[in-house]
């Protein structure tokens, strides 16, 4: 599923994600827990403010998509997402 991210950018371009619209929801990364690479793609598996766990793949030639989705019995962070 495609999915919108934005990235942070350290040494090089999109180094992971910090915060992901899936439809009208938007979820900020609160923890990247797991992470591994293939020659033309990177994944992460990320704990998302709503408690819920998610893997992205950023793939190099065609962006990111979700690629997994665990609901979890996590407490979702009580923050509110402004702007971009």
């Amino acid at each position: 599923t495609p999915v919108r991210v934005d990235s942070h950018s350290g040494y090089k371009s999109e180094e992971r994600p910090v915060r992901f619209e899936l439809g009208n929801h938007t979820c900020r990364v609160l923890k990247i827990i797991d992470r591994w690479y293939e020659p033309e793609d990177s994944y992460f598996k990320v704990q998302a403010d709503d408690g819920n766990i998610y893997i992205l793949r950023n793939r190099l030639v065609a962006g990111w998509t979700l690629e997994s989705f665990r609901r979890c019995n996590l407490p979702p962070a009580h923050t509110t997402i402004y702007g971009n």
